[in-house]
């Protein structure tokens, strides 16, 4: 009939959801396939409009235990762009709203109680959309929620092997265990026990340029290695460089991101200055470098390359700083851009002792940075 509303498309629904669940895993929540089918099925169940159901649904399927039901409540408040429902009494239970600028569902007759429903599936599309805006293109709204989907960032983490060894069901006989475990048995080997290297956290260490060229993306990255130094407190480090080297690991570890970031602004020096790399490289490699913060470390160098010092200082630094560390990756937010090439000197320069070179300019982009570095 004219003028009644569509029922909601099924991909729609399931772009909402699968979207939904990479937050979710984002957060630290399992968030496994099975789980995010079993959420579409309840979704299908019952109302999609209701931002209650929506909730309920995704919290009894999506999560494994009590340790994820904070972290989901976090999630959907920043996906959905509003508060987490409650559980209340029948006599004071109100209809729960995700935001409320959400867009209402144009088909609904007036009247009912659908009719100030937001569309989950135009919200969650315009969340998508966020994810992947420049950030130095964004209005101070779309900031503030951008601000809370990076306080659920989770870089991941690489690994090493380690020199010691652990039991083990596969991996190398482990001898002396045997032989031992042999002559409580009364002399008689009837099992190999084994023994495998232990993976430890390899080294993560940040540079963030911080530079006047870099203002409209130096908030944005330093959330970002806000995030790695909370999921790897004691093998992150993070320096700031610019006409200066300044170490803002301490000011890091604070919990809170905002005033974690006011600890670094208040300890940078040289905030919006002017760009000397080779310079600051060369101090960190003498300071830091060489007694081992950089050796064997994934090294991150977030900057757009502007080099005002010598670019053959540059070069020279950039492969002394390859051959202390095990990767090297170059974070530019410009190459985000269409038609971005590497035509500044100090790029020019860098990139011969680069490893990985990505981009820096939106969320998206982070989290593949993210996984840029665990691969390492």
């Amino acid at each position: 009939m004219a003028g009644e509303a569509g029922p909601v498309r099924r991909q729609d629904v399931v772009g909402v959801v699968l979207g939904f669940a990479r937050t979710l895993r984002a957060a630290g929540v399992a968030a496994s396939p099975d789980r995010v089918e079993a959420m579409l099925a309840a979704v299908a169940a019952l109302d999609v409009l209701d931002p209650s159901d929506v909730y309920w649904s995704g919290r009894l399927t999506l999560c494994a235990g009590p340790d994820d039901l904070d972290r989901y409540d976090a999630a959907f408040a920043a996906y959905f762009g509003g508060e987490a429902p409650r559980r209340t009494t029948p006599a004071a239970q109100k209809p729960p709203t995700l935001a409320a600028s959400a867009p209402v569902d144009p088909g609904t007759a007036a009247g009912e109680e659908g009719e100030d429903a937001p569309d989950l599936a135009a919200q969650a599309s315009g969340e998508e959309v966020l994810r992947h805006r420049d950030v130095a293109d964004l209005t101070p709204a779309e900031r503030e929620h951008l601000r809370r989907l990076f306080a659920l960032l989770v870089p991941a983490t690489p690994m090493r092997a380690s020199r010691r060894r652990r039991a083990a069901p596969h991996g190398a006989v482990h001898a002396s265990r045997t032989v031992r475990r042999a002559l409580r048995d009364g002399g008689e080997v009837a099992r190999l026990l084994h023994r495998r290297a232990r993976p430890r956290p390899r080294r993560v260490v940040l540079l963030v340029d911080v530079s006047g060229s870099m203002a409209p993306y130096a908030d944005a990255l330093l959330r970002f290695a806000h995030a790695a130094v909370r999921a790897r407190p004691a093998s992150t480090e993070v320096f700031t460089v610019g006409t200066r080297l300044t170490r803002v690991t301490r000011e890091l570890r604070l919990r809170d991101p905002d005033r974690a970031l006011t600890a670094s602004g208040e300890a940078i020096p040289d905030w919006s200055g002017g760009t000397r790399l080779g310079e600051v490289l060369k101090a960190f490699l003498d300071r830091w470098g060489q007694r081992g913060t950089a050796r064997g470390a994934v090294v991150v160098v977030c900057s757009d390359g502007w080099e005002r010092g010598s670019a053959d200082l540059l070069g020279e630094q950039m492969a002394r700083l390859r051959r202390l560390a095990h990767a090297v990756v170059w974070v530019n937010p410009h190459k985000g851009r269409a038609g971005y090439e590497p035509l500044t000197a100090g790029m020019q320069a860098a990139l011969p002792a680069v490893d990985a070179f990505v981009a820096g300019h939106s969320l998206a982009a982070f989290e593949e940075l993210s996984g840029v570095i665990s691969r390492a």
